[in-house]
C-alpha cells in the first residue's frame, strides 16, 4: 500500500495479496502429499501470505524430523499466474534417515551399558536392522525411553531413581544423532515390613493377609507391588465391595536400605452409573459395544472397569482406537459414561502362500467379514491347496447367541489329504459341524461340537497291509465333541506366564457307521524368568497331553480316527513317525504308519531372544521332546496260517517305550510371512520309527 496526496487529494495505491491457486508438493517420497497437506495452513483459493508459506516450510521440517530425517531441506517457490493468483510448490530434498550413531549412559553403576540397551527402546544403528526404525532418531522415544528406565531400575529396587537428562545431539554432519541418559540411580532398597490397614467395612486387616504376594527382604519390586494392590482391589470387589480401593504406601529407611510397605484399604466414593453413552459407531451396533461392556446403567462404578471394558472393545478387533471418558450426572453420587469409538474396516480378502514340510508348497485364497453387518457377526470363506491337500470351508460365528453368553457357530467344510510316500493311502472328509460354547468365568469355558461328516480311505495298492486295505471305503461319522477349558494364560499367542488345562472327550455313534469313545487331556505352564534374567523375553513352558479311545457296542474307528505322535507334537520325527507301523508280510511289503488307541506327550521348551536379531522379530527356543502311541487293534496271531495269512497284518513299534528327542528352533516375524525352523534330533527312538530332523513352514497373507 502506498500514499500519495496531491493538494486535499490523498491518493491510496493498494497491490492486493495473490489468492493461491493449487499447492505443490515435489521430492517427497517418505510423506505422502496427503500428510503434508494436513499439517500446512495454505489452501488453494485462499490469500497467499510470505509469513503463513514461511511457517508452512518450518512445519513440513518438523514431519520430517518425526521421520528421523534432519538433513531435509524445504525450498518453497510462488509462481505467478494470470489474474493475480499464484502456484506454490514446495521443492523438497529428504535427504538421508538420521540415526543413532551412539547411545551413552552416565551415572550408572549397578548395571552395563549393554543390559540397560536392552531396556530402552532406541537403537544404535546396524545393518540387520533394515527392517526395523527402532535406530531412527525420535525425541518422542527418548522421553519413553526415559520412562522404561525409571520402571527398570524401580523393579530392581532403586526406589530413588531419577533420570536427570535425556539429550540427542546431532552430528556436525547432520547425518547422525548421539543419546546420552544421565542418571543418578541412588541406593537399592529391600523390602522391610509389609502391613496391612483397612477401614473397609466388615473387612478385618488380617483376613487381607493372604492375598499379599510380597515378603520381607526381597528386593523391592515396584511393578510388583502395584500388581499386588491392584489383584487385592479387584479380589475386593469381586467379593461384594464394589467401592474398594488399595493405595500402597511406602516409607523408606536409608540407613537399614529397607522400604517399609503399607496396602492401606480403604471404601472409596460411592459412585453409580446414570446414563451409558456410545459414540462413533456408524456400523457397529450399539448392543454389540455394550454387550462387551462389565458394567450398566445403576450398576456401582470403578475406575477398573474402564481397563477392562477397553480391552474387551479393542479385543474385537472392529475399532481403530477406544476411549471411555466420565463426566459428572445429576447428582455427586452419579457418573456417565462415553463409550467413544473410532471403526476400521473388518472385512479382510487374502491370497497367501508358503512351504511347509507337511504339505509341501501351500497355496491360499480367503475372504473374510469380522463384523458382518456390523452384528459381530464372524463370516468366513477359505480354501486351500497344496501337492499333498485341498481344503475349502465356510464357517459363521456369532459370539452372542440369542443376545447370551453363548458362542454359535456353523463350519461346512470339504478336505482331500493325498499322503506322501510314506502312507499308502489317501483320504477325503465332507460334511459340516455345528459349535456352541460358553464361558463359565474369566478363565473357564465349555464348548460343544456335533459333526457329521462323509469320510472315504481309498487309492490303497495291493501291497499295501491288510489294516490298511480292511480301511478303505466310505463311512459316515455322527459325533459328539466337547472341551472343557481353564486357561490363566497372560496371552494365548504367545504366553509368558499362567496355565492352561483342557479335558475334551468325543463320542461317535448317534447313528452313523462309526462307534467309539475318545478322552483327551492336556495342559500347558509357563514360567517368566523375568527374575533371573531381567528380561521379558525369555520363557520356560512345559506342556503335556494323554489320549485313549476304545470301540463300543461292537462298533469299530478308522485308520484316521487313531493317535498320531510326530511332527508338531514329536519334533525329529516324522509326522505320524513314532508308533505303530506294519511290517511287510505274505505278499503285503509297504510299511504303514497305522497310530494308535493310547497316547502320551510331553515337552519342555525354552524361548529366549536372539542377541542382534530380538529387535528384527526374530525369537529362539530349545526343546525337549517325549511320548509315545500304542494299543493298535489289529489280527495278531494266526490260526490257521494258511487261511489267516491274508488278513494278518505284522506291526512293529507298538509299545508304550517313550520316544524322546531334543532340539532347537527359531521364528522369525518377517515382513513377509512367519517362518518357523526346527532342528530335532532322536534321542531315544524304536529302530522301525520315521525321522525327520529338519522341519521349516513359511508362510503370507498379502
Amino acid at each position: 500500500m502506498t500514499l500519495r496526496r496531491e493538494g486535499n487529494i490523498l491518493h491510496v495505491r493498494l497491490v492486493e495479496n495473490p489468492i493461491v491457486n493449487r499447492i505443490v508438493f515435489e521430492g517427497n517420497h517418505a510423506a505422502k502429499d496427503e500428510d503434508l497437506r494436513k499439517v500446512i495452513s495454505l489452501r488453494p483459493r485462499a490469500v497467499f501470505s510470505a509469513e503463513n508459506t514461511a511457517d508452512d516450510r518450518q512445519k513440513i521440517l518438523e514431519v520430517y524430523a518425526q521421520k528421523a530425517r534432519y538433513a531435509a531441506v524445504v525450498t518453497p517457490q510462488v509462481i505467478r499466474l494470470a489474474h493475480n493468483r499464484v502456484d506454490v510448490v514446495f521443492q523438497i530434498n529428504e535427504g538421508p534417515q538420521t540415526l543413532i550413531r551412539k547411545i551413552a549412559f552416565v551415572g550408572n553403576k549397578a548395571f552395563g551399558e549393554a543390559r540397560l540397551s536392552g531396556v530402552v527402546s532406541s537403537k544404535e544403528t546396524a545393518w540387520y536392522r533394515f527392517f526395523s526404525s527402532s535406530d531412527e532418531y525420535n525425541p518422542d522415544r527418548l522421553k519413553y525411553d526415559a520412562e522404561l528406565l525409571r520402571r527398570f531400575y524401580l523393579s530392581n529396587g532403586y526406589v530413588d531413581f531419577q533420570i536427570k537428562n535425556a539429550t540427542g545431539e546431532l552430528s556436525p554432519d547432520r547425518k547422525s544423532f548421539y543419546v546420552t541418559f544421565t542418571m543418578d540411580e541412588g541406593p537399592r532398597y529391600r523390602l522391610g515390613k509389609v502391613d496391612i490397614r483397612s477401614s473397609l467395612r466388615h473387612v478385618p486387616a488380617k483376613s487381607l493377609r493372604k492375598y499379599i504376594e510380597l515378603f520381607a527382604h526381597q528386593w523391592y519390586d515396584g511393578k510388583a507391588v502395584q500388581d499386588n494392590a491392584t489383584d487385592m482391589e479387584e479380589t475386593l470387589q469381586a467379593q461384594g465391595h464394589p467401592f474398594a480401593m488399595v493405595h500402597p504406601e511406602i516409607a523408606r529407611n536409608p540407613e537399614k536400605g529397607v522400604v517399609n510397605l503399607l496396602f492401606d484399604v480403604s471404601e472409596g466414593p460411592r459412585r453409580y452409573i446414570e446414563r451409558i453413552d456410545v459414540n462413533g459407531n456408524t456400523v457397529t451396533q450399539d448392543n454389540v459395544i455394550r454387550r462387551q461392556l462389565p458394567f450398566a446403567e445403576s450398576d456401582p462404578y470403578t475406575p477398573s472397569y474402564k481397563k477392562y471394558a477397553k480391552a474387551a472393545l479393542q479385543d474385537l478387533g472392529f475399532f481403530k482406537s477406544v476411549s471411555i471418558d466420565e463426566t459428572p450426572g445429576s447428582a455427586q453420587d452419579r457418573t456417565n459414561v462415553a463409550v467413544s469409538v473410532v471403526e476400521k474396516p473388518t472385512g479382510e480378502f487374502s491370497l497367501g502362500g508358503g512351504y511347509s514340510t507337511d504339505v509341501g508348497v501351500i497355496g491360499n485364497i480367503g475372504l473374510k467379514q469380522h463384523n458382518l453387518l456390523g452384528t459381530g457377526v464372524d463370516a468366513g470363506l477359505s480354501g486351500t491347496m497344496s501337492l499333498w491337500e485341498k481344503q475349502a470351508d465356510f464357517s459363521l460365528t456369532n459370539p452372542a447367541f440369542l443376545g447370551r453368553n453363548l458362542v454359535a457357530g456353523v463350519d461346512i467344510f470339504g478336505i482331500q489329504n493325498k499322503y506322501q510316500t510314506y502312507q499308502n493311502y489317501s483320504e477325503s472328509r465332507y460334511g459340516i459341524t455345528l459349535r456352541m460354547g460358553y464361558a463359565y468365568n474369566r478363565y473357564l469355558s465349555q464348548s460343544w461340537n456335533y459333526s457329521l461328516i462323509r469320510r472315504s480311505v481309498g487309492d490303497t495298492w495291493s501291497e499295501s497291509s491288510w489294516y490298511i486295505l480292511d480301511q478303505s471305503g466310505k463311512s459316515l461319522l455322527s459325533q459328539l465333541s466337547t472341551n472343557l477349558v481353564y486357561d490363566t494364560r497372560d496371552n494365548h499367542m504367545a504366553p509368558h506366564s499362567g496355565y492352561m488345562v483342557s479335558v475334551g472327550g468325543d463320542f461317535a455313534g448317534l447313528g452313523g457307521d462309526e462307534r467309539y469313545v475318545r478322552g483327551k487331556i492336556n495342559g500347558a505352564y509357563y514360567i517368566p524368568l523375568d527374575d533371573l534374567t531381567n528380561s521379558h523375553e525369555w520363557t520356560a513352558s512345559f506342556r503335556a497331553g494323554m489320549g485313549y479311545m476304545t470301540d463300543w457296542g461292537g462298533g469299530r474307528h478308522d485308520i484316521i480316527d487313531n493317535f498320531y505322535l510326530g511332527g508338531n507334537n514329536l519334533r525329529g520325527f516324522l509326522d505320524g513317525g513314532a508308533g505303530p507301523r506294519s511290517v511287510g508280510y505274505a505278499g503285503h511289503s509297504s510299511e504303514d504308519l497305522l497310530g494308535g488307541r493310547f497316547m502320551y506327550n510331553a515337552s519342555a521348551q525354552l524361548n529366549f531372544p536372539i542377541p542382534f536379531l530380538s529387535d528384527m522379530g526374530v525369537k529362539g527356543r530349545a526343546f525337549v521332546d517325549s511320548g509315545s502311541v500304542a494299543g493298535l487293534r489289529v489280527r495278531r496271531n494266526l490260526t490257521n496260517p494258511v487261511t489267516d495269512a491274508p488278513y494278518y497284518t505284522r506291526v512293529s513299534g507298538d509299545t508304550l517305550r517313550p520316544r524322546v528327542s531334543a532340539g532347537a528352533g527359531f521364528s522369525w516375524k518377517s515382513p513377509f510371512g512367519l517362518l518357523n525352523i526346527d532342528l530335532g534330533v532322536p534321542v531315544m527312538r524304536s529302530h522301525n520309527d520315521r525321522t525327520q530332523l529338519l522341519r521349516f513352514g513359511f508362510g503370507q497373507q498379502f
